[in-house]
């Protein structure tokens, strides 16, 4: 079969097209046939080294197919549809996947839409409805409005009506998030120059913050907050976060911040899959919308990192196996 390998870490041009032995699943193990995978920085974070993991390694945790063999006690057979965003392995014709960590694909859904939307969609789920339960008193900023989890998150932010706000590079992508739901769209601001943007706009700062550039907006983020407000990070798109002062988020307002991982919020297949499904069925009524950017073969995938990283995409980049 034809796979995605790192074998050393660095930019995009280590990412290097093989031909691999087709793997055969084991008990609780299925193979799946590909049909689109996602692209996500997580995998920019496995290529480059930022999360460290044994070499050589075939990136992507997510994407969504056909099973063509279950290993015994699986629970899924030949033929089923099936999508996944919690397994190494993606960037591939084929995987084996635990079948622990795949979940259905429901009827009216594409496997290119599922892709498109698994690993993001319960990122999105579960920081709007446990990170912090948004709800129709709060303020919300999403900082990159109009990119994959971005955009999601506020779709899901405005389906249970908050005041929302988003920030975005350039006129088109926030126009991307006005279609998204957002009702303020904001260029990136200087801390003090949020701060003010958004008392002037809101009346207040926002209950909560999230943010996936990191390093090129953390101080805005915290500059935006209300008193006792959240700050979420969910992604490093622009770099790690500096260490910085604690006491600092006394002085700001008693605000607090986390760091939370997709993977704590689905540690047992019952909460995956009750996530899942329910990103799944929003999909499918279409109160979510994945907007996806570009379709590329899946020996492209360094250029796919490109776009990615030079956060020129307004939405999902999806890799199809040839």
């Amino acid at each position: 079969m034809r796979a995605t390998l790192v074998e050393q870490t660095g930019g995009p041009e280590v990412l290097v097209a093989r031909e691999v032995a087709t793997p055969a699943p084991g008990p609780g193990e299925i193979l799946v046939r590909h049909e689109a995978v996602g692209v996500n920085f997580i995998d920019v974070y496995y290529r480059d080294g930022t999360y460290p993991a044994p070499l050589p390694l075939v990136p992507g945790q997510e994407a969504a197919g056909t099973v063509v063999e279950a290993g015994p006690g699986a629970g899924f057979a030949p033929g089923d549809r099936v999508a996944y965003a919690t397994a190494l392995g993606a960037y591939a014709e084929y995987a084996v996947v635990p079948a622990a960590k795949a979940v259905p694909v429901p009827p009216g859904v594409s496997a290119r839409a599922a892709a498109a939307i698994l690993l993001q969609g319960l990122a999105a789920h579960y920081l709007s409805h446990t990170t912090h339960p948004v709800g129709a008193a709060d303020t919300v900023l999403v900082h990159a409005g109009a990119g994959g989890l971005g955009g999601l998150l506020v779709q899901f932010a405005a389906a249970r009506g908050a005041t929302v706000l988003a920030t975005a590079s350039t006129e088109a992508k926030r126009e991307t998030a006005r279609e998204h739901g957002a009702d303020f769209v904001l260029p990136y601001l200087e801390p003090e120059r949020m701060r003010r943007q958004i008392e002037e706009l809101t009346g207040g700062g926002a209950t909560v913050v999230y943010d996936s550039v990191g390093a090129d907006t953390f101080e805005s983020s915290l500059h935006a907050l209300a008193p006792r407000g959240l700050l979420v990070l969910c992604g490093l798109s622009s770099g790690k976060v500096p260490p910085f002062d604690l006491e600092r988020l006394r002085t700001l307002g008693s605000l607090k911040v986390t760091r939370p991982s997709l993977a704590d919020h689905v540690r047992d297949r019952q909460a995956l899959t009750g996530s899942a499904a329910a990103v799944l069925a929003h999909l499918a009524d279409g109160r979510l919308r994945p907007r996806i950017h570009a379709e590329l073969p899946l020996d492209e995938a360094a250029k796919a990192h490109e776009l990615l990283e030079s956060r020129a995409t307004t939405g999902k980049l999806l890799l199809l196996p040839e």
